[in-house]
């Protein structure tokens, strides 16, 4: 085992220190890897303040990060696939079980046994539970470590880890959009790689948004039109009219709004998590036989087609990058939704720790 430079906090109410944790050694099958620039998610504020305690309680200290991006600096004696110095990536799985039904077909983020980036039991003994990326670096099981597409911006493919891959995966497994009428509620840090997608896959991209001042943001990012949802007079214009909703919303909203939008079998797939239940209308649904379907991150396999994607298509996720010194900030801000779209902190300010 060796110690490692990371931020964490200690409790749901502290702030964010500087402090060292502990790391395996790579064993015949680990890729460790200096992390370069870590992405901020919603996640991880939810974690750091417990507030997904009845699903999953934080254990602490707790050191957040699930959107990580690094050079790869030691591999494992079985490691085949990857080697020193090559860009990789993380996400929000570092290992399961690999035998249960879900592993097998390549759906991961489903395994009973799944072990996550951080706030995970760690089944190697390593300390009580995973630390995630906001660290120096992290050893990870060569089949949960990603190649990235060398022509990409790092600070901006840190968040395709989590916030791609969530949104990625329901507007492909959806089906061919193009052509097709597709909603995206909320211009977030999802909402923003909602977008992005849809459109790279030919789709006419509306955003719904309860802000004016967003539109112009939204036509920047590739969509065709813009909504603004309070506005009953364009909501009416456009029902029975999508293909199509993704719905990143993470705080409590009328989804039956969204449900009239959809034409004859049309889907709303939910990616954000609001804390309070949604009532849904069942005449909403029955009529045009439509559906509300949700999506959890994707499979190792999908990641790095997302990511192959990505590099195809010149995405990013547009952030704001920080030194880690300013994370206690950048969760106050985040709370506020003050940052277009994702924050992505550069891992070189923590050696000047």
């Amino acid at each position: 085992m060796y110690k490692a430079k990371a931020y964490s906090v200690t409790s749901a109410t502290a702030p964010f220190a500087s402090n060292t944790i502990t790391r395996r050694e790579t064993t015949e099958r680990d890729v460790q890897i200096e992390i370069l620039f870590c992405g901020i998610c919603h996640s991880d504020l939810h974690t750091v303040r417990d507030e997904w305690h009845s699903v999953m309680p934080t254990a602490y200290p707790c050191v957040p990060g699930h959107e990580i991006v690094g050079k790869v600096t030691k591999v494992g004696a079985a490691v085949s696939r990857f080697k020193p110095g090559e860009l990789v990536g993380v996400g929000c799985l570092v290992d399961s079980d690999h035998t249960c039904p879900n592993c097998k077909t390549d759906m991961e983020q489903f395994c009973p046994g799944a072990t996550f980036t951080y706030n995970s039991p760690d089944k190697h003994g390593t300390a009580p539970v995973t630390y995630g990326g906001y660290s120096e670096s992290i050893v990870v099981d060569e089949h949960f470590v990603l190649r990235v597409p060398a022509n990409l911006d790092l600070a901006g493919v840190a968040p395709l880890l989590c916030a791609g891959i969530t949104t990625y995966s329901p507007v492909r497994r959806w089906g061919d959009i193009k052509g097709k009428k597709v909603g995206i509620v909320g211009l977030g840090g999802l909402g923003h790689m909602g977008v992005k997608f849809a459109r790279a896959f030919g789709a006419h991209v509306v955003v719904f948004t309860t802000s004016l001042k967003k539109k112009e943001d939204a036509l920047r990012l590739g969509a065709h039109e813009v909504i603004l949802s309070t506005d009953p007079v364009q909501m009416k214009q456009h029902a029975g009219t999508f293909n199509f909703i993704l719905d990143t919303i993470a705080a409590e909203h009328d989804i039956n709004a969204y449900i009239t939008m959809l034409g004859l079998e049309g889907n709303i797939t939910l990616v954000g998590a609001p804390e309070t239940p949604l009532q849904v209308s069942a005449f909403a649904l029955l009529f045009g036989r439509k559906s509300i379907s949700g999506s959890l991150i994707g499979g190792i396999k999908e990641t790095q087609e997302m990511l192959d994607f990505c590099g195809e298509h010149n995405i990013t996720s547009d952030v704001e990058v920080i030194p880690i010194q300013k994370i206690n900030e950048a969760y106050e801000r985040l709370v506020k939704s003050d940052v277009k779209y994702r924050f992505s902190i550069d891992m070189a300010s923590l050696k000047s720790e």
